[in-house]
């Protein structure tokens, strides 16, 4: 019921472009996440092992600050309705050629360019959707707007488990190429952000003073990207690997481990939503903070369960922390973030740390084949880590909960 209240409560207008924003980055992360759950698959049908398939997932981690950059910049000057849709056809695309590689380096080459689209959504849509909310609430539409990552990969596990065993995973990337039809409802729906269309003369910049207005806040800026490094590590540290983790230590088969996948990502849905409404009551940091440093108890049971039943709900408690964290950073990096380039600054952040930890799962993967395999230890020690530097590192910035954006509540 709290749910319809807070959508109830905004116009059309406003539930059409957090709709958009929320579906581009949900299959975004769909596209991303067929990926992850072929891992093993991919590396069969290629003959290669784990490390060197999981390097697409370094490709593609490192290309996603240069759609970051490239996608941002357009929007600041063009726009965010048409970029986003130029962003929406490109994995989607993408995605549809993957299907069709004919071995691995030609495959790894069409992750690293499916990086550079999904390193542009993000911001893209994260910037059209509060520029247009109300402040108020923001907290809760960052919570449910990050969970669209979730909702994301509890697809594309649904997806595996229904269709791979008919199509194989050749043809989950075609199925993933289906987000091109989201671009339909943008055009005919969705309008462009007030924010910008009320400060678009003075978007018009080029290259270079939109550099100048990066330099000029490279504190924060630098900050940010150091909190996201973190954050990613938290994420893609507990997740991109796990499905090779259960193969391999319970020997379940696909669908097995597919089902472990959708259960934790459920409880990855609810932890964002409740920490992104929690972030409004106790502000941004303290509840990012909260949610990793409740991480902590859960590793013993997420990565040393003694039967499938209590490993799946380590999962399903640990992403519940991990999204819980998350769900508050659409919001929080927007709030720090000044006018003239919400487009560019949080995503560029958001996506530099994506490849500052690029090389985190191939580097999981080597050094558990380096100590017997175990891919469980090296799991909990990289959460472990992650969430008691993540916690600090929140509570040493600061915070700006509820800043006004300009043309959103018509504050200045």
């Amino acid at each position: 019921m709290r749910l319809i209240r807070k959508f109830t409560g905004l116009t059309a207008a406003q539930r059409h472009a957090y709709f958009a924003a929320l579906g581009g980055w949900t299959l975004d992360a769909f596209d991303f996440f067929i990926f992850i759950v072929s891992l093993h698959a991919i590396g069969t049908d290629f003959h290669v092992n784990l490390t060197a398939v999981s390097f697409g997932i370094t490709l593609t981690l490192a290309m996603r600050p240069v759609g970051a950059l490239l996608f941002g910049a357009l929007a600041e000057k063009y726009g965010r309705r048409p970029i986003l849709i130029a962003n929406v056809l490109s994995y989607a695309l993408i995605e549809l050629a993957s299907a069709f590689a004919p071995d691995l380096t030609v495959l790894l080459v069409l992750r690293a360019a499916f990086g550079l689209a999904m390193g542009g959504e993000w911001g893209v849509g994260a910037a059209l959707a509060f520029e247009t909310l109300p402040a108020e609430g923001r907290g809760f539409f960052s919570g449910l707007l990050q969970e669209g990552y979730v909702l994301g990969f509890l697809l594309a596990a649904l997806v595996s488990r229904l269709f791979f065993a008919t199509v194989g995973w050749r043809g989950l990337f075609v199925i993933g190429a289906l987000p091109a039809l989201l671009v339909l409802y943008i055009r005919r729906g969705v309008a462009e952000s007030p924010a910008w269309l009320e400060g678009r003369h003075r978007r018009r910049a080029s290259l270079r003073d939109l550099g100048r207005i990066v330099a000029a806040n490279a504190p924060a800026l630098l900050y940010m990207i150091g909190l996201m490094a973190l954050f990613n590590a938290f994420s893609h540290g507990s997740q991109d690997l796990y499905k090779p983790f259960l193969l391999q230590r319970y020997g379940l088969g696909g669908a097995q481990a597919d089902d472990v996948l959708m259960l934790m990502n459920v409880g990855a849905l609810f932890g964002g939503m409740l920490f992104g409404a929690l972030s409004e009551r106790i502000g941004r940091r303290k509840a990012i903070a909260c949610a990793a440093l409740l991480a902590l108890p859960v590793i013993p049971l997420w990565t040393y369960a003694p039967t499938v039943p209590l490993a799946a709900l380590g999962a399903f408690l640990m992403q519940f922390m991990v999204q819980g964290a998350w769900g508050i950073v659409p919001a929080h990096l927007n709030e720090l973030s000044p006018p003239g380039v919400r487009a560019v600054l949080p995503a560029f952040a958001y996506q530099f740390g994506n490849f500052a930890m690029a090389l985190l799962a191939p580097l999981q993967s080597s050094i558990a084949a380096h100590h017997g395999h175990d891919l469980g230890t090296v799991l909990a020690w990289t959460i472990g880590l992650v969430a008691v530097t993540l916690s600090a590192a929140t509570l040493l910035g600061r915070e700006a909960k509820s800043a006004a954006f300009l043309g959103a509540t018509g504050e200045r």
